[in-house]
């Protein structure tokens, strides 16, 4: 077994140890990882490596000047050296933590087959025609697409059809007191494919004294027999094959429309208040696989990060989890944010889209029945979800996720969670996309 072979059953063993994606999700350091790279913590695993001896270090046995001799003491052990020693005073550095680092492709995969889904992202926007195998013809082009194949079949065909036995012909033209039209008519009446000028032309070729041969053209076909045209070329070759210019065609690849699968996720999120740490991280801990998810599932993914407490801003991702202000709430102020984000950026006809918000259900008064509601039936998406984050169970005035479900809870693109504490998340992560799968 080579190096590279102890690689890969090095990274195997990596991939076995890895902790639980499940566990990770909900309890793991997902800061640690970036939008195109996912670490997951695993049990720690040395790859082989060479090492050098250092030579210039003594060892037992070199007898260097100043080195005991074989059996002379060492002096007394150091605090630390070994059992009967001191303990030494504890290692304030961290030690070596091992990842097993996976890409949101490989994520998606992963958890699809941990939740048991199966979604099939959508092609939308054409972003290009690219060519295809030469499977279309056309009947003009460049001399070097020529199907020269297809010309040679089609004058084949032709040849095949309208090829007849000059001699067999030529010994009709014996038969007494003919003519060339009887000897014409004879040949339309047996389907031999001669033209009258042929045999007007080659009627004069016939030896004076041959005529009479025959008494009559059935004497004359009971003593010779006519050779198909499939003989004549095997007995004779294939000396030509009548080519026409209505035969040509030119090979041409075939156009195929390529559909970009694109999607845009907006991320919503209260930072009002109320939002205080523990729910935050809830937020981050339901929303990062999300993204990091429908990254891995679609060719182009963008995302959009809305913060709202009574207004709504857009704000970068680095920014999105942190931000906390001393406002009150109006959910209503991300949707129409995120409503005008999406018809100026992303057209319904070109992209997917997710309309993703969290918060601990509070709202200001009637906002949700008479605004977000609306709004969420307004904006076109594959798919809405509200995440609840409330540790400990729904406040009595966070109604919001209830009111939404209530109203929309039976529609195909909307989904309602509930997170209290992180063991919630990924049954929040499996409702949300199983919604999106069926």
């Amino acid at each position: 077994m080579g190096l590279r072979e102890d690689l890969e059953r090095f990274r195997e063993v990596g991939e076995q140890r890895r902790e639980d994606l499940e566990e990770f999700i909900s309890y793991g350091n997902l800061g640690s990882s970036d939008p195109d790279s996912i670490k997951i913590p695993i049990k720690v695993v040395d790859l082989p490596e060479f090492e050098y001896d250092r030579l210039d270090k003594g060892g037992v046995g070199q007898g260097q000047d100043g080195t005991p001799d074989a059996g002379q003491p060492v002096g007394q052990p150091r605090p630390g050296d070994g059992d009967d020693g001191e303990e030494g005073d504890p290692g304030e550095e961290a030690g070596d933590h091992e990842y097993y680092e996976m890409d949101p492709e490989e994520f998606a995969e992963e958890l699809d087959e941990e939740l048991g889904l199966d979604l099939e992202p959508k092609g939308k926007e054409v972003v290009e025609e690219i060519e295809g195998d030469y499977t279309d013809v056309t009947r003009t082009g460049p001399n070097s697409t020529l199907d020269f194949e297809r010309l040679f079949k089609q004058g084949l065909k032709r040849k095949l059809a309208t090829d007849f036995d000059e001699e067999y012909v030529r010994e009709a033209m014996k038969v007494a007191d003919t003519t060339p039209r009887e000897v014409y008519q004879w040949c339309r009446e047996r389907n031999v494919l001669v033209s009258l000028a042929w045999v007007e032309d080659a009627w004069d070729d016939v030896p004076a004294e041959e005529r009479g041969t025959w008494d009559s053209f059935e004497e004359m076909e009971g003593n010779v027999d006519q050779e198909t045209t499939v003989q004549r070329i095997r007995r004779e070759g294939l000396t030509e094959v009548p080519f026409r210019r209505e035969d040509e065609r030119y090979r041409h690849p075939e156009v195929v429309e390529k559909k970009e699968r694109n999607v845009v996720v907006v991320n919503i999120r209260d930072v009002s208040g109320s939002m205080r740490e523990q729910k935050r991280e809830l937020v981050e801990r339901t929303f990062t696989p999300l993204d990091w998810y429908l990254t891995g599932k679609y060719d182009r993914a963008e995302f959009v990060y809305i913060a709202h407490d009574a207004e709504a801003w857009e704000v970068e991702r680095e920014n999105f989890f942190g931000i906390q202000s001393g406002g009150g709430t109006r959910i209503s102020s991300a949707y129409e944010l995120a409503q005008d984000l999406l018809e100026e950026r992303y057209p319904w006809s070109e992209w997917n889209r997710y309309v993703f918000a969290a918060g601990d259900s509070e709202n200001s008064s009637n906002d949700t029945t008479e605004n977000v509601i609306p709004l969420m039936e307004e904006i076109p998406a594959n798919l809405h979800a509200y995440v609840e984050t409330q540790p400990g169970g729904t406040a009595i005035n966070a109604t919001h996720a209830e009111e939404v479900e209530r109203e929309l809870g039976d529609a195909d693109n909307v989904a309602v969670t509930y997170v209290s504490d992180p063991a919630d998340v990924i049954d929040a992560i499996y409702e949300i996309l199983s919604t999106e799968d069926s």
